[in-house]
């Protein structure tokens, strides 16, 4: 496993791929596939579940690409935020995500469903192998998207 590596030992995890949940959006990379990128519907904004590379085409751009990719579509789907929860010093959590423009949401700024994802994590224990937090990248308005309007 790749958090194995920083001594991050997690328990046996269903993939979100495998939960049998549709996502808002999906994103694959390379054929056969290497990595994907699936983005939920959170308190009526997109929201990145899961975003993973195989370990040994890390490195390579590839989860930026994904990153970019679910971002530009969900900016040009009039979403207006894109959230995501992760560990704050992973380095290809935290400080990736910050890299591209990411922040941390204050807790008082959490809609329900956020508050409930991140019991859910402390739940299972996530929490005991580092800081949780909870991020936002602010999608800028795109220009002539049709569509409705912005969501709230």
């Amino acid at each position: 496993m790749l958090f194995d590596r920083i001594g991050i030992l997690l328990g046996a995890s269903v993939s979100v791929a495998d939960r049998g949940e549709s996502p808002l959006a999906a994103f694959v990379a390379g054929d056969p596939p290497v990595g994907f990128a699936w983005l939920t519907l959170v308190c009526g904004q997109a929201h990145l579940e899961q975003i993973s590379v195989l370990p040994e085409h890390g490195r390579r751009g590839i989860g930026r690409a994904l990153l970019e990719a679910a971002a530009t579509w969900a900016a040009g789907a009039r979403y207006e935020r894109l959230t995501l929860c992760t560990f704050r010093d992973v380095p290809w959590n935290g400080p990736f995500y910050r890299s591209a423009g990411f922040v941390e949401l204050d807790e008082r700024e959490w809609c329900p469903e956020l508050h409930e994802i991140r019991d859910a994590e402390r739940s299972n224990g996530l929490d005991e192998f580092g800081i949780r937090l909870v991020m936002v990248l602010v999608l800028g308005a795109q220009p002539g998207a049709p569509g409705e309007p912005p969501r709230a």
